[in-house]
């Protein structure tokens, strides 16, 4: 016997006015959430997966979108019921994860009051009862000590932690649906794993149905039942997972799965291998060349680290006194050449950004020396520090954020340019279409601002930024982390590209391991502030050493369907804090060589 849907959605059309006229973003879109099933929307921006979701809670302002069609749940059409009603449907028949959690927490309120107003609110309990309540759920999510954390604030838990605090609000009223959109995007890849792992073993407990919302097919692949694939505002294929994983029927699926990077797929190969490209029309997978670099062992380095560290001081009391030091970085070493890649990988607070921007002094490291293409760094005024920043160039994460949206891409380009003096305007005009050209955009792009490119493009523009001063090293800190899975491939052939044809080397930050497997000559991985492992690519992915080099590997979600029900436990335990006391003496560290080139930190 066949169980009747918990949610059924017909013909749901979602538009929005533009230039005076409704033009629709989410077209015709049909689908069945059964008891117990977890059903992914998978899509790139723009696809309308959100959108949907939104429509679906009712959360699109009334006057500023047009919802059409149907969405049915327990009988009733949630678009046609009062406000009131669908009030008492959110958080208690149908509950909400967001990506963000941090802009989804109240931040002046305890994480304990947040959680226990769902409760109150929707179940009717007295502060008592919602206070138990409340601390058996955030046992059920795993937060250690539940019951000494209820009067935290949302800023004394990691991204991990906070995202469990969201699941365990969205859990409190035991809702029949739970609705997560992009909930593990922008989380570390083991913390990425324990959340998984934690909707998986939640469902199996209480039976709620789920509908994911994601970008990432590895995540689609361990945790869905049924895919649903939206490109421009439609529902393009749909069907059993395993199905449209062996068996994808459109162009565009295709090119999403063959898009994904995936662990392993470099084994046996000592180069970096520009990553395989699809067409969205036809689907045809051409494969990436490998990089054509020659590097020599025996090289002079362009950049060389030696026991670099980075403290931040720790201030308490009413006189703000001194107390102990944030040990972000703690005796790192590592050596950079020409045309060489050296990826930095490891969670959020390991150290690995503060890593690149002590490097070029963006923060002032505490001790240690940095020799960048001859320059002393530590050693340098301002005047020097600002001639050695033409040497080495910063790429960061959020390219909206660090572009000029009052400068237009032409004059975003040639402002370091025109900054160090290395040229008139007509100069800096013909290397702005020069190094447009190179990046994919074309010159016409100069006159244009950052809010009319997408992420992928202004990611390019900020990469011609970089370029602009023809620097010998590149700082990329978590540069292709936000961007979804085909614009994350161009990106990052684009980077391989230029490095060969200008021999750039990269120090390249992320926490992505099969994209790291794909663009590293080298690996150093980071815990605590401190490199635990480095060494060759291929040894590094291939013959990992140390436990938290595995604990990483094993956390990484794989495309392949079969998995759908297994769990990694990689471990539930936050990152410890590196906050040290002031009298706190770093223990003194010894590496094991394993291989050549490959050292392992002992234990």
């Amino acid at each position: 016997m066949t169980l009747a849907p918990i949610l059924s959605v017909r013909d749901l059309t979602v538009s929005f006015p533009v230039a005076g006229t409704w033009k629709p973003v989410v077209r015709g879109a049909s689908f069945d959430v059964a008891p117990r099933e977890t059903v992914a929307i998978v899509g790139e921006s723009g696809s309308g997966k959100s959108v949907t979701s939104l429509a679906i809670m009712r959360l699109l302002a009334k006057g500023a979108s047009r919802i059409e069609g149907s969405v049915t749940m327990g009988g009733r059409d949630l678009l046609a019921i009062p406000e009131r009603a669908m009030r008492d449907v959110r958080g208690n028949e149908i509950a909400m994860i967001f990506q963000e959690p941090m802009t989804s927490l109240n931040p002046v309120y305890t994480i304990g009051r947040q959680i226990s107003e769902v409760l109150m609110r929707h179940r009717g309990m007295g502060a008592a009862a919602a206070r138990a309540e409340t601390i058996r759920t955030l046992e059920k999510v795993r937060i250690p000590n539940a019951a000494s954390r209820f009067g935290s604030y949302p800023h004394e838990f990691s991204g991990g932690m906070r995202q469990r605090v969201m699941i365990a609000m969205a859990l409190a009223s035991s809702p029949k649906l739970l609705i997560a959109d992009e909930p593990t995007t922008a989380l570390d890849v083991t913390i990425q794993g324990e959340i998984l792992d934690l909707i998986k073993t939640l469902q199996d407990e209480d039976g709620m149905s789920v509908l994911f919302i994601t970008h990432d097919m590895g995540v689609v692949a361990e945790i869905s039942d049924r895919t649903l694939v939206m490109f421009r505002g439609s529902v393009v294929e749909s069907g059993p997972t395993a199905e449209i994983f062996s068996n994808a029927a459109k162009p565009y699926t295709r090119s999403l799965l063959a898009s994904v990077p995936r662990l392993g797929s470099m084994n046996g190969e000592a180069m970096p291998r520009r990553f395989p490209t699809v067409g969205i029309e036809d689907g045809a997978l051409v494969e990436g060349a490998p990089l054509a670099v020659s590097l020599g062992s025996e090289a002079t380095p362009i950049l060389s680290v030696r026991n670099l560290c980075t403290r931040f001081p720790v201030r308490s009391g009413a006189f703000g006194r001194r107390t102990g030091s944030v040990h972000a970085v703690e005796n790192v070493s590592f050596d950079l050449r020409a045309g060489e890649t050296l990826s930095i990988v490891g969670e959020s607070g390991c150290g690995k950004s503060t890593t690149g921007r002590s490097v070029i002094r963006l923060l002032e490291p505490s001790d240690g020396t940095i020799q960048l293409d001859g320059w002393d760094v530590r050693n340098l005024g301002p005047a020097e520090l600002r001639r050695m920043r033409q040497s080495a160039q910063m790429i960061f994460q959020d390219p909206f954020a660090s572009l000029n949206p009052r400068m237009s891409v032409g004059e975003t380009v040639a402002e370091p340019f025109l900054a160090h003096g290395l040229g008139t305007r007509r100069e800096a005009e013909a290397m702005v279409a020069d190094l447009l050209g190179r990046v994919g955009l074309g010159e016409e792009a100069a006159d244009r601002f950052p809010h009319e490119f997408s992420g992928g493009q202004r990611q390019r523009i900020a990469i011609a930024r970089a370029l602009s001063l023809k620097p010998k090293v590149i700082v990329a800190d978590e540069a292709v982390s936000a961007l979804d899975v085909s614009i994350k491939v161009q990106v990052c052939n684009l980077l391989l590209d230029l490095q060969e044809e200008m021999g750039l080397a990269y120090l390249f930050i992320s926490h992505d391991m099969a994209v790291v497997e794909r663009m590293s000559h080298r690996v150093a991985v980071m815990y605590l502030g401190e490199i635990v492992e480095i060494g060759p690519r291929q040894a590094i992915f291939e013959n990992p050493q140390h436990p938290y080099t595995k604990k990483l590997m094993a956390a990484v979600p794989v495309p392949d369907p079969s998995r759908r029900h297994l769990k990694r436990t990689v471990g539930s335990d936050d990152l410890r804090s590196a906050v040290r006391p002031l009298s706190y003496v770093p223990p003194e560290r010894t590496y094991t060589q394993v291989g050549p080139g490959h050292l392992v930190q002992a234990a």
